[in-house]
């Protein structure tokens, strides 16, 4: 059978130049959140089939690459699911092994605890541009702290790093509440138990519009009325702290008494804090589709951009599934990937590095020679510079344009 030298359907090779890229942003992330008193830390890639399909990851659970039993626990016959089949899988985000994890570990870290994490995780999706079957998520979470407290420094860490990342581009962090998407259902009439089937049709409000999330409901089975009143109040609602305190008054008994004024607070705060460094407002049509967020959820749009380029939010349950005692949670992704593709798209270039020089030398240099250009290139990295010492190649030509890509802005030639 013949080897194939193409990388798996989703997966990619990264070339020197991309690398060099990602590593200057991970350094980046990494510094700015380590400022904020985020602890580094690290899941394995492989987990347990039950914690994977255990209903939080919403559709995600479609995606889990599975991992066979092996030896004498595979009985291909006895089994009559495919979950029976596999007994761990790769994870598909970096929250539920946090969970896990914080479960496992809690007595021996500090409370609260700021954990930062960034690592690959794998997801079985239709591969497109920007979008691959593994991939590199940037996460900070604060666990043990129930106040508003992390929300606001989760947001205020993520757009701090944003804007070192991307000085250029304005960006908005959009923020929301799980319990007010849950109120703004039971107060526009629709029945108490189809919460999560609005909002699965509230969540393409971006792509198929008021009225294509309309007929979307109408045609699940739900009233026209319940539907106008529910679009009818989103479209009258502002994006900021005001509006947000308003639905105390207006959702009433639907809503958990102190949950707008909590929002409108973390709003705010973030705003005073951040002194207008980047935008923050109410998007009452944010639902975000994990099964896992319990109070505020938050995305970032960024300008040039498409999509959103962070998200998080609080999932106080998630920690109690594995423990039986609820832990509060919070945490901030940044979509490491997409921001990655559009710097590469528009030839992003790394700010203040250091001068890189080529040393080429010819083959047929003896090798005195050949130690003395050694030497000055000892020399060269001691006063700062990136040296690389190569053999000319006979396209001379050629060999420069490809350093060049690489960043090589100096080349020296030994004969």
């Amino acid at each position: 059978m013949a080897m194939k030298k193409k990388p798996v359907t989703g997966m990619k090779d990264i070339l020197p130049e991309e690398m060099e890229l990602r590593d200057y942003l991970i350094g980046i992330i990494k510094d700015t959140y380590r400022s904020f008193g985020f602890t580094p830390m690290e899941t394995p890639c492989v987990e347990h089939i039950e914690n994977l399909t255990s209903k939080q990851g919403g559709d995600n659970e479609k995606l889990i690459f599975k991992i066979l039993k092996r030896g004498e626990k595979l009985v291909i016959d006895s089994e009559s699911t495919e979950n029976d089949l596999a007994d761990s899988g790769l994870r598909y985000d970096l929250t539920l092994p946090l969970s896990r994890y914080y479960a496992n570990n809690g007595a021996k870290l500090p409370q609260p605890f700021k954990a930062l994490q960034v690592g690959s995780v794998w997801r079985a999706d239709r591969p497109q541009k920007g979008r691959f079957r593994q991939f590199t998520q940037c996460d900070i979470d604060i666990l043990g702290e129930a106040s508003s407290l992390a929300e606001i420094e989760l947001i205020t860490a993520t757009g701090t790093a944003l804007k070192r990342i991307c000085p250029d581009n304005s960006f908005t962090v959009r923020v929301n509440d799980r319990r007010i998407l849950k109120a703004l259902v039971s107060w526009a009439g629709f029945p108490e138990d189809a919460a999560d089937s609005v909002l699965i049709t509230l969540d393409k409000m971006d792509k198929i519009g008021e009225e294509g999330v309309k007929q979307e409901l109408m045609e699940n089975g739900f009233a026209g009325e319940a539907a106008d009143k529910y679009l009818s109040l989103l479209a009258s609602l502002g994006n900021d702290a005001d509006a947000v305190r308003s639905l105390e008054e207006t959702l009433g008994e639907h809503l958990e008494k102190g949950t707008a004024g909590n929002l409108a607070g973390i709003m705010d705060t973030v705003a005073q804090v951040t002194g207008g460094a980047f935008g923050i407002s109410f998007d009452p049509t944010l639902v975000r589709g994990m099964g896992y967020y319990t109070g505020p959820i938050f995305e970032v749009s960024m300008e040039g951009f498409g999509g959103s380029v962070a998200g998080g939010g609080r999932y106080d349950k998630m920690v109690g599934r594995f423990t039986g005692q609820d832990t509060p949670a919070c945490g901030f992704s940044i979509g490491f990937e997409r921001i990655i593709t559009i710097l590469m798209d528009t030839e992003f270039r790394i700010p203040g590095q250091r001068v890189k020089k080529a040393f080429l030398f010819d083959k047929k240099l003896d090798g005195e020679r050949l130690s003395e250009v050694l030497k000055k290139a000892a020399e060269a990295r001691a006063e700062g510079a990136d040296v690389l010492v190569v053999k000319m190649a006979k396209n001379k030509k050629f060999q420069r344009e490809q350093l060049a890509l690489q960043g090589y802005t100096e080349f020296v030639d030994f004969v």
